[in-house]
């Protein structure tokens, strides 16, 4: 029995009924099928027609034709192969266009910044995404796919650059086909520079994190060792008080036989060098006395009042250690 041609093997899938039935119901519709399918298989010999099952997105199971073979796109690459699916809704609804053998998974060498073709061999051209009918047609279609792939191969990912002298010379198709693959390749270069900026920026964020948290626990020492040293001054204004009373204390003979209760009269020096050191400390210690009794009524705990406290006892006690104490 002779092979059957194209015709009659679209004829009789297009016609048949029972388990196999094709999913297309409307007999204009398949007059359109049986018209564009001839059309096609006559400007692309390689493609032969086929009916198969097909399995949509949502899960819903239908039987449509289809027509796989590979296309020629130019002499420097390689052939693509393609199946293409009528629609249950064709010619109202465009065909699904796959790059890749039926039924097998997509090839790792479809690069995946191609314009037209996703990861998983599903090619959407401008022109399917525009489908109009009676606009668009099977044929039409295939021969807009070798354009796009003659200048950007789903198996390269160096698109090819083709002269494009002047917009007379292109159709309007081809102009928004290299418009969108132009405007793609665009965007995924301004993805790729805006995920390096965000990669900087986190980085340095998370810099400067590390930068508060050091400074902020800088900043509780300080405020520990502020009222540490807030602490200290109220421990040296009392012990000061003590020393003082003490003094008022342990010399009542001296008080009684002057007159006099100021502690600053109960130091004398050994010799003239002495007594010379006395009368320097004195004047400088009556200064500094004045301005720390003045910051402690103020309740002034700053650095400075702080230092003339210091300056104040540092005196006293070099003063003690270097005179001794008339009795």
């Amino acid at each position: 029995m002779a092979p059957q041609s194209p015709i009659q093997f679209i004829e009789a899938a297009l016609w048949c009924t029972g388990p196999f039935e094709l999913s297309y119901t409307d007999p204009d519709q398949k007059w359109h099928i049986r018209r564009d399918m001839l059309s096609l298989l006559q400007d692309f010999p390689n493609l032969s027609p086929s009916m198969k099952t097909y399995i949509h997105n949502d899960g819903t199971i239908v039987n449509l034709l289809n027509a796989y073979g590979t296309i020629h796109v130019s002499s420097s690459s390689p052939q693509v192969p393609l199946p293409i699916w009528l629609h249950e809704n064709y010619p109202y609804m465009a065909p699904i266009v796959f790059v890749g053998q039926p039924g097998i998974a997509p090839s790792s060498t479809i690069h995946g910044e191609h314009p037209f073709v996703d990861p998983l061999g599903l090619t959407v051209s401008p022109y399917i995404r525009t489908w109009q009918f009676p606009r668009c047609n099977l044929k039409d279609l295939v021969h807009n796919l070798v354009k796009i792939f003659s200048r950007d191969h789903p198996f390269s990912c160096s698109p090819t650059s083709s002269p494009f002298t002047h917009p007379s010379m292109v159709s309007k198709k081809e102009a928004l086909d290299r418009f969108a693959g132009m405007l793609h390749y665009s965007t995924v270069a301004l993805r790729s520079e805006t995920d390096e900026e965000i990669k900087e920026l986190l980085a340095l964020q998370e810099e400067m994190d590390q930068r508060v948290t050091i400074v902020t626990t800088i900043v509780q020492g300080l405020e520990r060792e502020r009222w540490e040293l807030r602490d200290r001054v109220v421990g040296l204004a009392e012990e000061a008080d003590v020393l003082i009373n003490w003094l008022k204390v342990h010399d009542t003979k001296r008080a009684a036989a002057t007159g006099d209760d100021n502690v600053d009269d109960l130091f004398e020096g050994v010799d003239e060098e002495s007594k010379s050191r006395v009368q320097c400390l004195a004047a400088d210690m009556s200064k500094s006395r004045v301005e720390c009794e003045g910051n402690f009524e103020k309740k002034d705990f700053t650095l400075d009042g702080f230092q003339n406290f210091l300056v104040v006892y540092l005196s006293i006690a070099q003063a003690s250690e270097t005179f001794f104490f008339l009795v």
